[in-house]
């Protein structure tokens, strides 16, 4: 039952002057402590089943902030404290559990011939089961969101399971009870053991929010709101967990020591205990009713403020259920009406502006999730200021999306104006604030590396596949080190040598981590000079250009000052033009950036290239390399087989013909060979390949 006022001071008109802690004493110190539990656990409810707050967002967030006091001050903690939804120390990894029931599949069709057909079929098994009861139908949204399993033991959250395989799921107890719609403690009177399924989403407008500000981070986006509610509810950290926007709706009962005889009914009691539900359900006694109920979501679909792809029919009464049963994979009294999948034409919802490793701005459109060419795509690139105008996009719009070479989506062409004009960029940079300035039809933050966004990106590709393919420096890597103050420019991932102990003090990180990119580190202080020159990002170098140039330089201090004193002279390579040239030229005479690459170069000494000695002995093959190498380092060994003729790439793929192994090998390279079939060379076997062919190792 909800708390009654007089039992409670904190319910109505809370007060918000608290005594100090040390005042109270324990014996009042719990009584405040259960008052404000009880209480915020009715606020929460009201918030997210009734939609009927009573006090306001700062009165709550008084209550929450005092309970936290409270708890310290006293060690009073619990496991279904509210206060428990802020997080908590990361997870090593999650436990497998089995489900107490079975989280079966649904049978499912876009075709309206084929629910008519299931209803066929329930009725024909029911009238020979010998079912007399009245045959009705529950139709729900089928929510697009990552099913789960909430257990409660006498009204408490004992576990939160991911649906995983069916039979059994992740335990995500802590990140569940980030989620403030997840209730610790169930209000009313709960059956004893009680198994819920509920599905965990993330609202559009929340999802489109957090995307922009991902992007603006110069984080990757996510595709869609299903992809970001699966990818946050398997952190391994409560606590961003926590940051993040995740509902849920709950919608059925998988195991209970008390049941309905009806579902509607099951449902309609799940807001008294604190249960979420969804106010679109509907009863109905005949299947043509749920088509039609089905047509209108459709068309109420873009409005919903969460994603939904279709609608789910289920079979009313349990023994109507029972007498159904189920088969290995799905349950036989329920149905899955799908909605076509959006394609091409979608609303802009929003804009967000993302700064590249150079400070390039470039406009990203935040899109309802639109199918284009069997791809769910949720944001698509303006590419620049003067395609924004020429095309006079803006929110609100309604645009045709394509795919460039089937892969990088865009705005083709507006199809419906919804808002007056066209986007225009910002001012300043979202990030850095730095001020924003047109060249040409494009744009740039002037903040360079004291822009986060540009710094980070900077980083990322030096130790990128296209740079010095540095494993375990990836974009989440790279933002905790500079969040963390120990990254401020890319000369400074080599100072992480002589900084084990601030690494080992972050979160996630342990000796393995830290030994790892140590090893990755020192093995990339002699880098081979087409590696080391593509690392740098200066524009338009990327690695083909990068070994042309190499091969015609040989060392980087003959490419740089030519580069600097004479860049006409670098149009005689392969791949670079005038314009390429020039670019190159004023990434050198920049003074920061040759700052940047000198302070580089106090840490780094990249291999000279033997433009003499070349060979065709290795000419077809690809080579992939990964771990520490004992006799040279990985990079000489890479520019080693490239003078005789052979590829050496990054990444493993079915063109791959051999993975070189040394110390502490990446684990997805050595997956990937064994998923490809690629032969593995340990580094002694490699040399007495080569020596075969006649090359001295």
């Amino acid at each position: 039952m909800p708390v009654a006022d007089e039992d409670n001071p904190y319910l109505r008109e809370p007060p918000t002057d608290f005594e100090p802690p040390e005042e109270l004493g324990l014996e009042n110190a719990q009584r405040q402590v259960e008052q404000l539990r009880e209480a915020i656990r009715e606020h929460d409810r009201r918030y997210y089943v009734e939609n009927d707050p009573i006090i306001a967002d700062h009165t709550y967030d008084l209550l929450f902030s005092r309970l936290q006091e409270l708890e310290e001050a006293f060690d009073l903690s619990h496991p279904d404290s509210p206060t428990r939804a802020v997080g908590g120390e990361p997870l090593e990894a999650f436990e497998t559990v089995e489900h107490v029931a079975p989280m079966l599949s649904i049978d499912q069709s876009g075709e309206a011939a084929d629910v008519r057909e299931f209803d066929a079929r329930v009725r024909r098994e029911l009238e020979a089961a010998g079912y007399d009861g009245e045959i009705a139908y529950v139709c729900e949204p089928k929510f697009d969101g990552v099913s789960m399993a909430f257990v409660y033991e006498d009204g408490r959250l004992e576990r939160a399971v991911t649906r995983g395989d069916g039979r059994e799921g992740d335990d995500v107890t802590r990140n569940a009870r980030t989620i403030g719609s997840v209730p610790q403690k169930l209000h009313d009177d709960p059956p004893e053991f009680f198994a819920v399924r509920g599905e965990v989403y993330m609202p559009k407008d929340a999802f489109q929010a957090h995307n922009r500000e991902r992007i603006e981070r110069g984080e990757d986006p996510f595709a869609n709101p299903r992809n970001a509610t699966a990818g946050t509810i398997r952190q391994l950290d409560p606590a961003v967990v926590a940051e993040r926007p995740l509902e849920v709706f709950y919608f059925d009962v998988l195991e209970a020591s008390d049941l309905e005889d009806s579902h509607l009914t099951e449902l309609e009691t799940f807001p008294t205990c604190g249960l979420r539900t969804n106010d679109r359900v509907d009863r109905v006694t005949n299947i043509e009713d749920a088509i039609d109920y089905r047509d209108r979501l459709l068309a109420e679909r873009d409005d919903l403020p969460y994603e939904i792809d279709g609608v789910v029919i289920k079979v009313d009464a349990r023994e109507a259920r029972e007498e159904l049963g189920r088969t290995a994979r799905h349950d036989r009294y329920a149905f899955a009406y799908k909605f076509p999948a959006r394609a091409e034409v979608t609303p802009i919802v929003d804009v967000a502006v993302q700064i590249g490793r150079t400070g390039r701005v470039t406009p990203v459109a935040l899109l309802e999730p639109v199918d284009v060419g069997g791809v769910t795509v949720s944001r698509a690139s303006l590419h620049n200021p003067e395609e924004i105008t020429a095309k006079n996009v803006n929110v609100g719009d309604t645009v045709r999306i394509q795919r460039a070479g089937d892969v990088i989506p865009y705005v083709e062409e507006v199809v419906e104006k919804g808002s007056e004009g066209h986007y225009d960029l910002p001012d300043t940079c979202p990030v850095c604030d730095s001020a924003i300035e047109r060249d040409g039809p494009l744009a740039y933050c002037t903040g360079g590396l004291a822009c986060d966004a540009q710094l980070r990106r900077s980083i990322e590709y030096y130790a990128s596949d296209d740079g010095l393919d540095l494993e375990g420096l990836g974009e989440e890597t790279v933002r905790q080190l500079v969040d963390a103050g120990l990254l401020e420019g890319v000369a400074d991932l080599y100072r992480l040598l002589d900084r084990r102990e601030e690494l080992l003090a972050l979160e996630g990180w342990g000796e393995t981590s830290v030994e790892n990119l140590v090893g990755e580190l020192e093995a990339a202080r002699e880098p081979p000079l087409a590696d080391f020159l593509s690392a740098l990002g200066i524009p338009h170098v990327g690695p083909t250009t990068a070994r042309e140039l190499a091969r015609e330089f040989g060392t980087f201090e003959a490419f740089r000052e030519t580069a600097v004193d004479d860049p006409a002279a670098l149009e005689g390579v392969d791949d670079v033009g005038e314009t390429v040239a020039e670019t190159i030229h004023e990434f050198f005479a920049s003074e920061a950036n040759a700052a940047a690459v000198d302070d580089i170069l106090e840490h780094v000494s990249p291999q000279e290239v033997d433009v003499d000695e070349a060979g065709d002995e290795l000419e077809g093959l690809t080579f992939v390399f990964t771990g520490a190498l004992e006799d040279r380092t990985r990079g000489e060994a890479q520019e080693l087989v490239e003078r005789h003729g052979a590829n050496a790439t990054s990444s493993v793929s079915g063109n791959t013909d051999y993975l070189v192994t040394g110390a502490n090998p990446g684990a997805t390279k050595l997956t990937d060979a064994e998923e490809n079939d690629v032969e593995r060379f340990e580094e002694a076997e490699f040399w007495a390949f080569l020596e075969e062919r006649g090359l001295e190792a």
